[in-house]
């Protein structure tokens, strides 16, 4: 992080704004004022539309991007006249009107921001993963425990109907103790694109940031278990840099000469009781079991799979037991797709995490993704450096070289 970029951790720039908002009641004609900082892919596909369709509870009322047109399209369709519109988000927070901010701009923005945000008073959801490093991480928890705001990250799988289902069996205990777990993130051929996401410097890593997030967020959320002990790994940049493997692709061919992250990535995860999660995650791998959003769950009573990606025509839950002397499978199966840009209807994982979202703010209750005091890290890997990856909501056990927050 530069020093222009790190100065607003150390100001006093909204202290006056923090006790002017502190003696009023904050909404305007009872909604939530919500600012939006940064307006590319997961702001139009996912956050605008699901705000959209709860326009009894918020308007969308500042729009914020570096590219001005992007914040000027994005008032057009989802904001009225007297929206907004800036390019430096320092100005938006300094407005006494907005309640909540959506950060959803490239990732190493994310932890600036954040703490900026909760020194203005604002509630704030962060798009994942949290951040790219666990030190940054820890600044927005710190920031976030001394606002007395309402924190929350994006992960809207949670709200799937087959993983809704399979969390509430885990709750139950259905499948016992799960000792063994799989989280899936593996495409054969899904490099994004657009937006930042090859650029190392601004996204942070590939797709274990990425995607590999939403599998292990899943994984560990089943299992009810965030405290590892040791984490080995590997990460490959053995695909991103040749031209032969960008045929197929499912948004087209990318530039190996500009590709920066890591294409696969892939660790085994220790926890304290002894259970033991193997990660995958790849954007480019020849491989034909793709799924990713997915988890493997082995636990003393039963086992269970959800089966999701854009290879599958459904969002599948199966779970395995034995059951009157014979080997069983019940399966669930609804037509969906993984996610992440989902959010316009009712029913859909988005709108789904921005109604609770909205809710908790409004009825004081925690948010369905809270945030808890710690940081957990997810691992270390190859070439002879050390990597972790760090999980908001969870228990640091080492820092490296490279680290991944999630």
């Amino acid at each position: 992080m530069d020093g222009k970029q790190g100065e607003f951790y150390k100001t006093n720039r909204y202290n006056n704004l923090i006790k002017s908002k502190k003696e009023v009641k904050i909404m305007k004609n009872g909604k939530l004022m919500i600012g939006l900082i940064g307006c590319g892919g997961i702001a139009n596909n996912k956050h605008m539309p699901a705000l959209s369709k709860l326009d009894e509870k918020c308007e969308m009322t500042a729009f914020c991007d570096i590219i001005e047109k992007r914040a000027v399209k994005a008032k057009e369709k989802y904001g009225d006249a007297d929206a907004k519109i800036y390019t430096d988000y320092h100005e938006l927070l300094e407005d006494p009107e907005i309640d909540v901010i959506h950060v959803l701009t490239p990732n190493v923005m994310h932890a600036p921001i954040v703490v900026d945000a909760f020194a203005a008073g604002k509630h704030v959801m962060c798009e994942k993963p949290m951040s790219h490093t666990a030190s940054d991480a820890k600044k927005m928890v710190d920031a976030w425990k001394k606002s007395g705001k309402k924190f929350t990250i994006g992960y809207q799988n949670r709200f799937r109907p087959e993983v809704q289902m399979l969390y509430n069996a885990c709750q139950k205990e259905e499948l016992g103790d799960i000792y063994f777990a799989k989280a899936h993130a593996i495409r054969r051929r899904g490099v994004p694109t657009w937006g930042v996401f090859p650029n190392k410097k601004l996204q942070g890593g590939g797709p274990l940031i990425d995607i590999g997030t939403h599998a292990l967020d899943l994984t560990l959320w089943m299992m009810d278990n965030y405290k590892p002990v040791s984490v080995n790994g590997s990460v490959f940049y053995k695909l991103g840099h040749l031209q032969q493997a960008t045929e197929g692709n499912k948004f087209g061919s990318w530039d190996p000469e500009t590709y920066e992250v890591e294409d696969s990535a892939f660790g085994m995860v220790k926890m304290e009781n002894g259970a033991t999660i193997y990660l995958e995650a790849a954007w480019a791998l020849n491989v034909l079991d793709a799924r990713e959003a997915s988890t493997t769950l082995c636990g003393t009573k039963a086992g269970a799979e959800i089966r999701s990606g854009m290879y599958y025509d459904n969002d599948e839950l199966i779970i395995n037991r034995g059951h009157n002397g014979r080997l069983t499978e019940e399966w669930l199966s609804k037509t969906g797709r993984v996610a992440y840009f989902d959010g316009g209807n009712r029913g859909e994982p988005g709108y789904e995490e921005a109604l609770q979202w909205l809710d908790a703010i409004l009825n004081d209750t925690e948010p369905y993704q809270g945030i808890s005091a710690g940081i957990s890290v997810l691992g270390k890997s190859g070439r002879g450096e050390t990597r972790t990856g760090a999980y908001g909501n969870h228990t640091p056990v080492g820092a490296g070289e490279t680290e991944y927050c999630i």
